[in-house]
């Protein structure tokens, strides 16, 4: 469901700039290792991880303190690091459903595709602070488009914006979305899905677990408007044929039981994918998926015993 008339939310843009502000302010060994826990690891010719070492070279500010050699250390009289075999995932594929459907609002007055859109840029920033090969790539009923990405978070952006901002919309196909994250040959290669709430269905399940066992995948699922709650924002239509909803429909009664059957439905998902070692992340604006990625890799880097992730001062005011 969308609004009518439409309109642009400052909310989008807020956010790319704590984005954009949070990937310039963290050193790059946080930035390593918050994807890698989310991630999980393999070998590569890579430097900065434990695996056989490479080579010794002076400590800088940049590195990490469990990477100190406290022998060669000693023994040269100022600190001194083991660069080893890195553990990473170098190539991360970014899977973004752009079917019509997308355009359904949020709360935020957002629509679902611009939530996904920074979801991606959240992913990208970092990726590309790694230096890792990032595939940007786009599927609805007509085609699946691939984007092979080389640049900063600017071009990054364009891309997305680009996408985003394009007038004609064909429906979705997420099974065919699927189905190409599923013939993705790289082993091990960190895979991002994101699509809306009603893209889901258990006729999916078996092929983000397919996709899940080959790859570390998060999945990024945006929850719309409930079409029969009041919002503070134009009035409420369908948004493939542009009928209104009946306003003998909008109550509360009505819209807490598709809450609740909502929530019942994303325990499910998350369940399934905790199962089979996916990670899920809800969102119902790009402000709230911004958070949440905050939350999700704050909390990792404690349970694994990793130094704390803390975003600037900056970064971290506006996400009350």
């Amino acid at each position: 469901m969308r609004p009518d008339p439409r309109h642009v939310s400052p909310e989008a843009k807020n956010v790319r700039r704590k984005i954009e502000t949070l990937s310039s302010t963290l050193n790059l060994p946080t930035v390593r290792r918050a994807l890698g826990v989310l991630e999980g690891e393999h070998s590569s010719s890579r430097l900065g991880g434990n695996n056989d070492p490479m080579s010794t070279r002076d400590y800088t500010f940049e590195d990490e303190a469990r990477l100190i050699d406290w022998k060669a250390s000693a023994k040269l009289g100022h600190p001194m690091v083991i660069d080893r075999e890195r553990l990473v995932t170098s190539r991360v594929h970014l899977l973004i459903d752009n079917g019509l459907e997308m355009e359904g609002r949020t709360i935020s007055g957002e629509t679902a595709r611009e939530v996904a859109g920074n979801a991606m840029c959240m992913f990208a920033a970092l990726s590309a602070r790694r230096h890792d090969r990032i595939s940007l790539v786009f599927g609805d009923s007509l085609n699946i488009i691939r984007k092979p990405f080389k640049g900063g978070l600017a071009q990054f952006e364009q891309a997305i914006d680009n996408a985003v901002g394009a007038e004609k919309r064909h429906p979705r196909n997420f099974e065919a979305l699927l189905t190409y994250a599923r013939t993705l040959t790289d082993k091990g290669s960190l895979v991002v899905i994101a699509t809306d709430e009603h893209a889901l269905s258990g006729d999916h399940m078996r092929s983000l677990r397919l996709i899940a066992a080959m790859h570390p995948l998060m999945l990024i699922d945006v929850a719309t408007l409930n079409p029969f709650r009041k919002v503070p924002f134009g009035q409420i239509t369908d948004g493939i044929d542009g009928r209104r909803i009946p306003a003998f429909l909008i109550g509360r009664q009505s819209a807490d039981s598709v809450d609740a059957h909502r929530r019942y439905l994303t325990a499910q998902l998350q369940e399934h994918l905790k199962a089979c070692g996916a990670t899920l992340i809800r969102a119902t604006s790009s402000e709230d998926m911004f958070s949440q990625f905050i939350h999700l890799v704050s909390v990792t880097l404690k349970q694994t015993s990793y130094a704390s992730f803390e975003p600037s001062s900056a970064v971290a005011g506006g996400m009350a």
